[in-house]
């Protein structure tokens, strides 16, 4: 690591313990990595990254005083890479991978914190800071999810776009194409299951190969075929026929 700048780093979590296996993990497994500061709840979270500024952040989502969206919301001001810490909830991983966001299920794997960290530097070095953390917080603050944004990792960096702009997306190979309402489409570096599990209803998957955005449904015909706003004739499986027509009863 000689010559190479460390990546200035604190981490937040509440629990002693997790605290320090996850240094003994950095000192270990990830020696670009510098810590710089450890706080255990949002009270002294806020005031250390202001003084510090760090590069990198652990953060734990669930803590006393309130959680990683409220650290978040009050370092707005900063810019910083987060790499989240959270136990399982499928609300805050909904939340987190609408957002493009970097994070580790406890306990802690080693090979997860080798990726998120490498992840990380690739972004620092790029100097591509997208704010993820603006859009997390701004998504965890929007009960609606058509007012909710998703980031999209396309071939030359990331796109943020609305959902309700979203018209329907088509599993492409590894990649996923979305098509939007202003008619462009977005090639991007993802399953099409990737975005059955993140996007919210008024997404229905209709086929293997397709999901749509309900409203701008059209028609239906009963021969097996959805036609959207843009005029696009989508096939609808069996499998999902039953589901989509409940959604109109």
């Amino acid at each position: 690591m000689t010559g190479l700048q460390k990546i200035r780093s604190i981490i937040v979590e509440d629990e002693t313990a997790a605290r320090e296996v996850l240094k003994n993990y950095l000192n270990k497994y990830c020696p670009q990595v510098e810590i710089i500061g450890e706080a255990a709840n949002i009270k002294e979270a806020v005031p250390l990254l202001h003084e510090l500024e760090p590069q990198l952040v652990f953060l734990d989502v669930e803590m006393p005083f309130g959680n990683a969206f409220d650290v978040l919301e009050a370092c707005k001001d900063l810019q910083f890479e987060t790499i989240f810490v959270t136990a399982f909830s499928e609300y805050s991983l909904k939340a987190l991978n609408q957002s493009a966001a970097y994070y580790l299920l406890k306990p802690i794997s080693i090979e997860e914190l080798i990726v998120a960290v490498n992840k990380v530097q690739q972004q620092l070095a790029k100097h591509d800071l997208i704010n993820r953390n603006r859009v997390i917080v701004e998504n965890f603050r929007e009960p609606k999810p058509e007012k909710q944004q998703v980031i999209l990792p396309t071939l030359e960096g990331f796109e943020v776009v609305q959902m309700k702009d979203i018209v329907r997306l088509k599993g492409n190979g590894n990649f996923t194409d979305l098509h939007l309402v202003d008619g462009s489409k977005k090639m991007v570096c993802r399953f099409l299951k990737h975005f059955s599990e993140i996007l919210p209803f008024p997404f229905l998957r209709v086929h293997k190969s397709h999901i749509i955005n309900v409203n701008f449904v059209k028609a239906y015909n009963k021969g097996g075929f959805i036609t959207l706003q843009d005029e696009s004739e989508i096939e609808i499986s069996s499998t999902y026929k039953d589901d989509f027509l409940s959604k109109f009863k």
